[in-house]
């Protein structure tokens, strides 16, 4: 057996190992550590440590002990060693095409198509001519084979019919059946197994590409994720306890140093949801956090400040980074907001002016952002356009997510940006520490 401790544990030091209540054995310390009303089974989401009395581990004892192994399990060990995939405190969701493996029937994506059959192969010639003529040979259909062969017929695919709602009119010189609609493969065919499946509906292009790898993660990475998931909830409790809805938004310092000096972000950020106390429904605290970033940004002190190019003239006093740059704190959306209406309207600089454009300094553009709860469509939507690199939370929002629950805004087609989704682990007891944590909301809430 293989024991995880929440903490180093110093030489001599006595470990109590906790196997729940219901032994076929007498503790012998039970007298003096369990209570009488925990003889009664029952489960109470804790693994049984909710049910210890006063002097062992209390329910703010259980809390803390379920956050160290949330956020602290990865202290120990050198920094610069990978974590292997399956060991990280994050799944990371899938979300372009060329990530998703069609291997089966069932996971084949299909659109509909006008086609029509050729009674006559003599006419395969005339019709591709006429599909260039038409408009027709676009390059949606790239990934398939025009003409199927299929028991002596020959068919010819036309155009997807969300592109063409009618039947196309066809040549009158030749005589063909009408067009009909049939299903064809989405997109071509990444594996053997994928193109076997995919040419039995419609010959499909074979165009392997490389298997998605995603990017290792080092320890001391894990850990920067982990400390700035902890700030996070920091924040989200402190809304609550102001009658807030406890949701919040959090972008830390980059960890590698060429992404701070490139992104010029040298103060962490967090924001949390104002819908209450501004009686505003769009006061969600993606939409403050995007708007203080954008603020910061366009300020010249935020430019300057630590930037090695000479200082320009202030046009913000923003709130002094902490000495020690391992523990900074945040600048709070409040914050800023204060900081930049005290001054009111300004010329903003030729700096200014250029990381206004969607570049290095756009926005959330190359950031990390965490939350404690999947961000609604809106704000997913948002995140998006602000160009932030990757969203990591905590609590789906099964009703309202828009980052893998209700849908998946990155994964949509069609969209400009792709930022990657990963979503925190937690075990079975994750609903009771969200209730006693203060970070419970209706479920129908959007975050």
């Amino acid at each position: 057996m293989r024991y995880t401790t929440t903490r180093r544990i110093l030489p001599d030091e006595e470990l109590c190992i906790f196997y729940g209540h219901k032994l076929w054995f007498n503790p012998v310390d039970a007298a003096d550590c369990i209570s009488s009303d925990s003889i009664e089974e029952r489960e109470d989401g804790w693994g049984g440590l909710a049910n210890l009395s006063e002097g062992c581990v209390d329910e703010e004892g259980a809390t803390s002990l379920l956050e160290d192994w949330f956020f602290d399990r990865f202290k120990d060990g050198s920094p610069q060693d990978n974590v292997p995939d399956e060991e990280l405190p994050f799944t990371r969701l899938k979300l372009t095409p060329e990530d998703i493996e069609e291997e089966d029937m069932d996971s084949i994506r299909k659109e509909e198509a006008w086609a029509v059959d050729l009674p006559d192969p003599k006419y395969t010639a005339t019709m591709l001519k006429w599909l260039k003529q038409s408009g027709f040979d676009t390059p949606t259909m790239a990934h398939l084979k025009r003409v199927r062969k299929l028991d002596g017929k020959m068919s010819m695919v036309l155009i997807f019919k969300h592109e063409h709602p009618e039947p196309p009119t066809l040549p009158e010189d030749i005589d063909l059946p009408p067009p009909y609609i049939t299903a064809v493969p989405k997109t071509a065919a990444l594996t053997m197994t994928s193109l076997k499946l995919k040419s039995a509906l419609w010959p499909t292009i074979y165009a392997p590409r490389k298997k998605y790898e995603p990017e290792p993660w080092s320890r001391g990475k894990v850990r920067w994720a982990c400390e700035a998931m902890k700030e996070v909830v920091k924040a989200a409790r402190a809304a609550g306890e102001k009658g807030e809805l406890p949701i919040a938004a959090y972008v830390p310092v980059p960890f590698d140093e060429e992404t701070k000096v490139a992104t010029r972000m040298f103060e962490p950020i967090s924001a949390h949801d104002l819908r209450r106390s501004a009686c505003h429904p769009l006061r969600h605290c993606i939409i403050n956090l995007v708007r203080a970033v954008g603020e910061l940004r366009a300020s010249s002190t935020h430019s300057a400040s630590k930037s090695p190019v000479p200082q320009m003239t202030p046009i913000v006093d923003m709130p002094s980074p902490s000495p020690n740059p391992t523990q900074e704190s945040p600048l709070a959306v409040d914050q800023v907001d204060a900081a930049l209406s005290s001054r009111g309207p300004q010329t903003p600089s030729t700096e200014s002016q250029t990381d206004a454009q969607n570049g290095a300094h756009y926005l959330l553009t190359s950031l990390t952002l965490f939350m404690t709860h999947e961000p609604c469509i809106m704000c997913s939507m948002a995140l998006l356009h602000s160009r932030v690199k990757e969203v990591f939370y905590l609590f789906p929002m099964e009703k309202t997510g828009g980052c893998g629950s209700v849908t998946c805004v990155p994964r949509l087609e069609g969209v400009n940006h792709r930022y990657a989704v990963n979503r925190w682990k937690l075990g079975d007891e994750v609903q009771m520490w969200r209730e006693r944590s203060g970070l419970a909301i209706d479920e129908v809430c959007d975050a």
